[in-house]
């Protein structure tokens, strides 16, 4: 079998795929094959081959992985010797990676708010009018954008050029500063004000899914409390304010949980558009350039571990807050 292992031709990669696909039936075989004959087989061994082959995947995809990366972390940078918790005192100590720190704080800060709160307003506005379909539409194409790809879109809307005489800006910012006579502007180059610029993209990435689940949870409200708020004589602020907003609040935290954990995860943004340069690096980016640009090991996985931990809280509090609405359905 060592041959198929060694895939370098197309026949042995077609080989090796058909073993992939009789494995696969085997398995399925056995499984179904017990089932189908539940008294002749012992009850854990059906368990087994229905939660074995996952239990599996998931060890040796993820547990394993994160105990390794774990180990590393406690190790120097080419992972011979054991430091201790040197990496994360590194983190925390060192200017550069205090920066790194700080913008990520501003992007799970910002990003999160913002958007949610920009798709809460456009849903409410668009709500019921007569091109409510089209006007979300536009919102939510972001949503089907790769990072990359929006990242190569607003690197051509920050586009600079040096304001000379024969040379045009390309970059939509900067020619409508020219067109008001101003000078053009390096959106990705000035600190710390590129790293706003940068938000922004995250932002309009992530505003589109905060409209969808917010316009589907305010449709969702009673047409009996809204009646009885009219009633009352609201108007149309108290109305979102007093009604709107409690009735959704469940779906307020799903979304900004959501979003607050994909961009703690953020890296295609950056480095497409920056690099990671120009004070503009996160966890994530530095952790790709301390493991793969650098070879720090040790310094990568601490950053990794350390991305790990601030994901748990967030998650945390998303569950509890989901078992919460849930009891008082």
């Amino acid at each position: 079998m060592d041959w198929l292992l060694e895939a370098d031709s197309t026949a042995h990669k077609l080989a090796l795929m058909v073993v992939a696909v009789l494995a696969f039936v085997v398995v399925m075989g056995v499984i179904l094959f017990a089932v189908d004959k539940p008294k002749r087989v012992p009850t854990w061994v059906i368990v087994a081959g229905f939660i074995g082959p996952a239990l599996l995947l998931v060890t040796v995809g993820l547990v394993y992985p994160a105990l390794n990366t774990l180990w590393l972390s406690l190790k120097s940078a080419d992972g011979s010797t054991f430091v201790g918790l040197d990496n994360y005192a590194q983190v925390f100590t060192t200017d550069g990676l205090q920066l790194v720190l700080r913008n990520t704080v501003l992007w799970v800060v910002l990003v999160p708010l913002i958007s949610t709160a920009f798709g809460l307003v456009y849903a409410y506005l668009v709500d019921r009018t007569r091109f409510e379909s089209l006007a979300k539409a536009l919102i939510f194409l972001p949503m089907a954008i790769s990072g990359v790809a929006a990242g190569l879109i607003w690197r051509f809307v920050y586009e600079y050029r040096p304001d000379q005489p024969g040379i045009e800006q390309i970059g939509l910012l900067n020619q409508l500063l020219v067109w008001l006579g101003l000078d053009p502007y390096q959106f990705l180059l000035h600190q710390p004000w590129n790293t706003f610029f940068l938000i922004v993209v995250m932002i309009w990435i992530n505003a589109g899914f905060a409209m969808t689940v917010l316009s589907a949870s305010i449709k969702a409200i009673s047409d009996d409390i809204v009646e009885a708020a009219r009633l009352d004589g609201a108007s149309s602020f108290q109305m979102f304010r007093s009604v709107t907003v409690p009735s959704i609040r469940p779906a307020l935290v799903v979304v900004l949980t959501t979003v607050a954990i994909s961009t703690l995860k953020v890296f295609d943004i950056v480095y497409v558009m920056t690099g990671g340069q120009f004070g503009t690096s996160v966890v994530a980016s530095e952790f790709y350039s301390q493991s793969f640009r650098q070879f720090n090991q040790g310094l990568g996985a601490a950053l990794a571990v350390l991305l790990f931990v601030l994901v748990i809280p967030i998650i945390v509090y998303n569950v509890r807050q989901m078992r919460m609405a849930e009891e008082v359905r």
